[in-house]
C-alpha cells in the first residue's frame, strides 16, 4: 500500500469537503437525490485522473452527503461505494476523454439499481424501473461529468499551481 504525504491527504480532504458541500447545497434545489439527478459535485469525480488520492476524499464526501439521502442506509453504502469505484477506475484511465465514463457507468448501474429496488423491489417491475432510473442517472452523470468535469480536466494543467503538481506526478 502506497503511503500518502501531507499534501495528498490534504488534497483528498479538500476534494471530499467540496463534494459534500456542493451536494448538500444542490439538495436545496431538489436535483441531488432521486431517479433524475444532477449532482454538480460529480464533476469532481474526474480528479483522480490527475490526483488518485482524491478517490478516498470523494468517497468520504459522498458518504457525508448521502447521510441526507431519502434512500437511507442503502444509499449511504451503495451510492458511496459507487463513487469510490468510479473514482478508482478514473484513476486508471489513460485518456482525459474517457475519465468521465467510470462515474457515468457505475452510477447508472449501481445507483440506478438502488433506486429501482427502492421503488419496486426485486419483483417483475424491477427491470422496467431499473431501465428508467439507470438511464436517467447515467444521463445526469454524463451531462455533469462531460459538461463540467472534462473542462476541469482540460483547464487544470494550464493553471500554474496544478501544472506543477501534475508535472511532479508524472515524474514520480
Amino acid at each position: 500500500m502506497k503511503k500518502c504525504n501531507t499534501r495528498q491527504l490534504t488534497t483528498a480532504a479538500v476534494v471530499g469537503a467540496a463534494y459534500a458541500a456542493l451536494t448538500i447545497f444542490a439538495s436545496t434545489f431538489g436535483i441531488t437525490y432521486g431517479p433524475v439527478q444532477f449532482r454538480f459535485s460529480e464533476a469532481l469525480c474526474v480528479l483522480p485522473f490527475f490526483f488518485p488520492e482524491t478517490a478516498w476524499g470523494l468517497f468520504a464526501g459522498c458518504l457525508i452527503a448521502n447521510l441526507l439521502s431519502p434512500y437511507g442506509l442503502l444509499d449511504i453504502i451503495v451510492g458511496s461505494l459507487a463513487t469510490l469505484l468510479a473514482a478508482l477506475l478514473t484513476a486508471r484511465c489513460r485518456s482525459r476523454y474517457l475519465a468521465p465514463l467510470p462515474p457515468i457507468i457505475t452510477n447508472g448501474i449501481l445507483v440506478g439499481g438502488l433506486i429501482a429496488f427502492e421503488q419496486v423491489g426485486f419483483g417483475s417491475a424491477f427491470w422496467a424501473a431499473f431501465s428508467f432510473s439507470g438511464a436517467f442517472i447515467a444521463l445526469g452523470e454524463a451531462v455533469v461529468c462531460y459538461a463540467l468535469g472534462l473542462p476541469l480536466l482540460m483547464t487544470l494543467p494550464r493553471v500554474s499551481f496544478f501544472k506543477r503538481l501534475i508535472g511532479q506526478r508524472s515524474q514520480s
